[in-house]
């Protein structure tokens, strides 16, 4: 007995310094260098919204930028206290650290603490990540979200030793608790209703028992229906967006060059211990591996944008900055199976 609550206690150690790790670190590079002098377009549009009143920004949303409402409500709050180019950029950074700390939880949670911190650290240094920490805008708060919602279904589906009764003893709380920050991640940016499709491919990929799919639906549902309002008022504002052009090959580059890196001496082995991660391996039925987690979660929302955006263009890579979690969790993997 004794034996077996030390063990726990180093595991549970190990744990926590592989989160604390990537959250130092993405601290470290988001503080650095925050105040530029200068606001670019759309970072001084936050600033001036935000310090509007209540109803002002409230009656602002009728008119345009609806999608966008939630943050502008959020960034009032912080800029009430103290108004400024670096709280205007504070809570990205904050999101980025908390980001890089979901996925090293992820990591330390589907593999080993080891991985996790890989993933976390990896998940910090993306040049995405770096940019996006540094804006004044939802996106990194967007990622963050997907992150935590990703966790949560990750802890839904393995609540119990048993994977097969997962679905049946999982606590109502986790799944309400997953619907929620769903649905709050989603208010931030409706594109991120994406995310739920790559969870519906990594519960199908670890062909997880009905019990599983109906707590799931459930937690969706709940999710879309608060996101409708929201997505029937920015519909009429979509001309807010014509700038947009549909995607092409060297859209999908961009996308691969700020999820791991632009120079090839780093995107090829990120690369390669990426496709390492995905070498098949025999699981039980209903259990989540990192791969079937990570793979859904770093393709299907963008592809499915890329793919919507050929009929009406929607894609910018920052809308599907949150896919980017799983980049990094793969890459980890490669390198802990080699």
């Amino acid at each position: 007995m004794l034996g077996e609550c030390v063990g726990r206690w180093r595991v549970g150690r190990a744990e926590t310094a592989a989160v604390l790790g990537p959250v130092l670190a993405m601290l470290a590079m988001g503080l650095w260098g925050l105040d530029r002098g200068g606001m670019w377009r759309d970072e001084a549009v936050t600033f001036q919204v935000a310090r509007r009143s209540v109803p002002q920004i409230w009656h602002l949303l009728h008119e345009v930028d609806a999608v966008h409402g939630l943050y502008y409500l959020l960034m009032h709050l912080v800029l009430a206290v103290r108004p400024g180019e670096v709280p205007l950029r504070l809570p990205s950074v904050c999101a980025a650290a908390a980001a890089a700390g979901l996925v090293a939880a992820l990591g330390s949670r589907l593999c080993r603490p080891r991985v996790g911190l890989w993933a976390g650290l990896l998940y910090a240094v993306a040049p995405a990540v770096g940019h996006y920490a540094q804006e004044g805008r939802s996106y990194a708060m967007v990622a963050a979200g997907a992150a935590w919602a990703t966790l949560l279904l990750v802890r839904a589906v393995t609540a119990t030793p048993n994977p097969a009764e997962a679905g049946a003893r999982a606590r109502v709380g986790d799944w309400c608790g997953y619907g929620a920050v769903v649905a709050v991640t989603c208010l931030l940016h409706e594109l991120a209703v994406l995310l739920l499709l790559a969870h519906a491919a990594t519960l199908a990929r670890a062909r997880v028992p009905g019990r599983v799919w109906r707590g799931w639906l459930c937690a969706a549902g709940a999710a879309l229906a608060v996101l409708l309002p929201l997505a029937v008022v920015s519909h009429g504002q979509a001309a807010q967006v014509a700038w947009l052009v549909p995607p092409d090959g060297r859209s999908v580059e961009r996308l691969v060059e700020g999820f791991a890196g632009p120079s090839e001496a780093v995107l090829v082995p990120y690369l390669v211990l990426a496709a390492c991660a995905l070498l098949p391996v025999p699981a039980p039925r209903g259990r989540l591996s990192l791969a079937s987690v990570a793979l859904p979660l770093a393709v299907v929302p963008p592809a499915v944008l890329m793919g919507v955006s050929q009929v009406v263009p929607l894609y910018d890579e920052r809308y599907v900055l949150y896919a980017l979690a799983g980049a990094p969790l793969l890459a980890a993997a490669g390198l802990e199976r080699v």
